[in-house]
């Protein structure tokens, strides 16, 4: 069975490359003068679920500019729900874009795509974060992380910042043990942990 989580996060990593390559989402977002960073599942080769995370950074944030990519990204991809919230006022200083689009063979994806101020409060945390899940991940880690969030129902809701923290601080090794230690160590600020 690990094979075949190992080849479903292979397959569905190769598949979210080719929507983002096919849509042009990255050469989009450039062209409002924004940088895009992968982060989240892709980047660490942990997808299990239809997830693909970005942070696009700009040194200002235009509702308009960011209203703008959004549409010429939806001529390109079927969406089928867009959600957005403007925090722009706030200490996160950013445009949350939340949308499920259907793929060719009518599977499901989510993207969110945060729309940060460069040089905010938040700037590259995520990305930080990222990177050292990335390189401190071992086969046998990643096994763990995959299994867990293959067995997790996919209404649970429980983010992956979350399992990391699990596997690699509490040492849980299934769902039902993240369950279980959840409840003594909830994650309140996901954002100041590293592995």
């Amino acid at each position: 069975m690990n094979e075949d989580i190992f080849a479903l996060a292979e397959q569905n990593v190769q598949t979210a490359w080719e929507i983002i390559d096919q849509s042009r989402i990255i050469q989009l977002w450039e062209g409002i003068g924004a940088t895009v960073h992968i982060v989240g599942s892709l980047k660490t080769n942990l997808m299990i679920h239809k997830d693909i995370d970005m942070h696009i950074y700009t040194d200002r944030i235009s509702v308009t500019d960011s209203f703008s990519v959004i549409g010429r990204l939806a001529e390109k991809l079927n969406f089928t729900d867009i959600q957005y919230k403007n925090l722009i006022d706030t200490e996160e200083e950013c445009l949350e874009w939340h949308a499920r689009y259907e793929d060719k063979n009518n599977d499901s994806w989510k993207f969110d795509m945060i729309h940060i101020r460069k040089g905010s409060k938040y700037d590259g945390v995520v990305e930080k974060t990222t990177e050292a899940i990335r390189l401190k991940l071992t086969p046998e880690l990643r096994r763990i992380i995959l299994r867990i969030k293959y067995d997790m129902p996919q209404k649970a809701l429980i983010p992956g910042i979350e399992v990391y923290r699990a596997v690699f601080t509490g040492q849980v090794k299934s769902y039902e043990e993240l369950l279980i230690w959840r409840q003594n160590n909830l994650l309140t600020d996901s954002l100041s942990w590293l592995p």
